[in-house]
C-alpha cells in the first residue's frame, strides 16, 4: 500500500512538472513579446506588418518541427474548423487587437489585462457546465475583475485617454477565453499539440492576409533596414515557442491553467515596459495589479481545492 501510494505520489509530481513548466516559459515570452510589440511601432513596423510575418515566420518554423517529429497538421473538415476558428480568436484576432492598441494604451496597461484570461475562461466554463459553481473562484473573479476596472477607470480619467482604444484592448482577453474553452472542446481527436499548432499558425497567417486587402492596411516591411526584419524574425522564434508551449500546455494542463499563462506574462512584461521601454507605470498599478493578482491565486487555489475534492471522493 506504502508502495502505491509513493507511486502515486511521483506520477502526480511529474503530471503537474510540465504544465508548470510550460505556464513559466510561455508566459515569459507573452511578456516579451508585448514589449517587442511596442518596439515594432518605434521602428516604424505596423502591427499588422509585424504580426503578419512573424505569425508566418512561426508557422514554418513549427511546420518543420512537425515534419522532423513525423506529426505533420491533420487535414479533416473537423482539423479545418479547428484551426480557423482557433486563429481567429487565439491568434490573429487577440494579437492584431493587443499590437495596435499597445502605441496608444501602453505595453504595461496590456501586460496586465492579458491576466484576465483566467477569470474570463472560468465564467465560460461555468456556463458551458465545463465547472462546478465555487465560492472561493467566484470571489477571485470579482476581485480580478474590480481589479480590471480600476485600471480602465483610470486611463479613461487620463487627460490623453481614448475610450476607442481602452475598450478595444479590453476585447483581447475576452477573445483569449473564448479560445481557450474552444481549443478544449473542439480538440481533433488523436491529435498531436506540435501538429496542432502549425495548422493554426498557417490559418491566422492567413486571416491576417486578407486583412490586409482592406484599405489603410499594408504588410509592407520598411524598405533597406535591417532592424525591423531582425526583430520579425526574434518575433517569429517567440510566437514558435510560445503557441507550441500553448497547445502542450492544453493538452496537460486544461482550459483554466492555460489562462495563467497571461498573469505570468503580466508579471514579465510589466516591469519589462517600465524599467526597460521607459514607460510611465499604469494609473492605478498597485491597486489594480493587487486586485488581478489575489483574483488569480483565488481562481487557481479553488481549481486546486476542488480536484484534490474529486480525487478523495475517487
Amino acid at each position: 500500500m506504502s508502495e502505491f501510494r509513493e507511486q502515486g505520489m511521483s506520477y502526480d509530481k511529474t503530471r503537474w512538472f510540465i504544465p508548470f513548466v510550460c505556464l513559466l516559459a510561455g508566459g515569459a515570452l507573452i511578456g516579451v513579446s508585448t514589449n517587442l510589440a511596442k518596439y515594432a511601432d518605434e521602428i516604424d513596423l505596423t502591427p499588422l506588418a509585424f504580426l503578419f510575418w512573424s505569425i508566418t515566420g512561426a508557422s514554418i518554423i513549427l511546420l518543420v518541427i512537425a515534419l522532423l517529429r513525423n506529426e505533420l497538421p491533420p487535414l479533416n473538415k473537423r482539423s479545418f474548423e479547428y484551426y480557423l476558428v482557433a486563429a481567429l480568436v487565439s491568434v490573429a484576432g487577440s494579437n492584431l487587437i493587443f499590437f495596435s492598441a499597445i502605441p496608444q494604451v501602453g505595453a504595461g496597461f496590456v501586460a496586465l489585462i492579458i491576466a484576465l484570461p483566467p477569470l474570463l475562461t472560468y465564467l465560460g466554463a461555468l456556463a458551458l457546465r465545463m465547472e462546478r459553481f465555487n465560492a472561493l473562484r467566484a470571489f477571485g473573479v470579482a476581485a480580478a475583475l474590480a481589479g480590471a476596472g480600476v485600471l480602465a477607470a483610470r486611463k479613461f480619467s487620463a487627460p490623453d485617454a481614448s475610450v476607442f482604444w481602452v475598450l478595444l484592448a479590453l476585447c483581447g482577453p475576452v477573445l483569449l477565453a473564448i479560445g481557450n474553452l474552444y481549443r478544449t472542446l473542439r480538440w481533433p481527436d488523436n491529435a498531436s499539440p506540435s501538429a496542432l499548432a502549425p495548422g493554426m499558425l498557417i490559418a491566422a497567417a492567413v486571416l491576417l492576409g486578407i486583412v490586409s486587402i482592406l484599405p489603410n492596411f499594408s504588410l509592407a516591411i520598411p524598405p533597406k533596414a535591417f532592424g525591423p526584419l531582425a526583430l520579425i524574425a526574434v518575433q517569429a522564434f517567440i510566437f514558435a515557442g510560445q503557441f507550441l508551449l500553448l497547445f502542450l500546455l492544453q493538452k496537460t494542463g486544461g482550459p483554466v491553467l492555460l489562462s495563467l499563462l497571461g498573469a505570468v506574462g503580466a508579471v514579465v512584461g510589466v516591469p519589462v515596459a517600465i524599467f526597460l521601454q521607459g514607460e510611465t507605470p499604469p494609473e492605478g498599478l498597485f491597486l489594480g495589479a493587487s486586485l488581478i493578482a489575489l483574483g488569480v491565486v483565488l481562481v487557481t487555489w479553488g481549481g486546486v481545492k476542488m480536484a484534490t475534492l474529486s480525487t478523495e471522493d475517487i
